[in-house]
């Protein structure tokens, strides 16, 4: 199955996303200063730092929905590939398509598990019934839970656990083929068994798709993430690849939060 009812992005090259001089404001607050960070494809990137330092900011100016938010005004530039995403023509129904979200709290629709994963590709068009059972198949698969759903598709999504729940919503991405797949806190609602199961597929997932997560969990960073960026009021302080981030931070604000003296 493949979905090609909306183009997909160029993501020839070894970066997937990159951001130049991106600044924000809400209203008169300076939220994000200047930021330059590229994402490399097929990696997962984390981003760490204190509470209300910017990185869910920034996580949600990858697909443009702080366009949401009242007041909020964004200079800069952030191109998925080759594409400037903030350009006047932008087509966000392919961006957001091709660059999917997976929330801090799993959100599930209150229908069918199977009506949870085809809510999006019937949204794009795809109405056969046959081709919709293989993408419910497929992005359960991808989201190693079609064992435990296949005899369940017809439940409510709502009587799922919390660990369920967000490897649903996982799937509910995956159903519509992105080729980006921001979360933002992803475990941080759940208990340390889902939580691993979180990280596995994660770890799976990112051999084909590029993921960018926002996570407080410092451990988690290092244990899945190829690359760190450390943000703090606003700024990105450093990035680098994981280990070297962790080992040998370049920035001293970097040295104290990841040693607890900060944060």
């Amino acid at each position: 199955m493949k979905n090609h009812v909306i183009e997909k992005f160029d993501l020839s090259g070894d970066t997937a996303v990159s951001v130049k001089e991106l600044n924000l404001y809400y209203g008169n607050f300076h939220a994000l200063k200047s930021i330059y960070l590229d994402f490399p494809k097929n990696k997962l990137t984390a981003l760490i730092g204190p509470s209300g330092c910017g990185k869910s900011t920034l996580l949600k100016s990858l697909n443009r929905m702080n366009d949401l938010v009242e007041g909020c005004k964004i200079t800069g530039e952030v191109k998925v590939g080759s594409t400037d995403i903030y350009a006047k023509n932008t087509d966000l129904a392919r961006l957001r398509k091709n660059v999917g979200m997976v929330f801090q709290r799993p959100n599930p629709l209150a229908m069918s598990v199977y009506d949870n994963i085809a809510y999006g590709p019937r949204t794009f068009g795809i109405k056969a019934r046959s081709v919709l059972d293989g993408i419910v198949e497929e992005s359960l698969k991808g989201a190693a839970m079609w064992d435990e759903m296949k005899d369940r598709l017809n439940k409510s999504a709502l009587g799922l656990s919390g660990g369920q729940q967000q490897r649903l919503c996982i799937a509910r991405s995956l159903a519509v083929e992105p080729q980006i797949l921001l979360m933002d806190e992803p475990t941080s609602a759940l208990d340390p068994i889902s939580t691993g199961k979180i990280e596995e597929l994660c770890a799976e997932l990112k051999n084909r798709i590029t993921i960018i997560m926002v996570t407080h969990n410092m451990q988690q960073a290092f244990r899945i993430a190829d690359k760190t960026a450390y943000f703090l009021l606003g700024e990105m302080i450093e990035a680098n690849e994981t280990k070297k981030l962790f080992a040998h931070p370049s920035d001293k604000r970097t040295d104290d939060y990841i040693n607890g003296r900060f944060g």
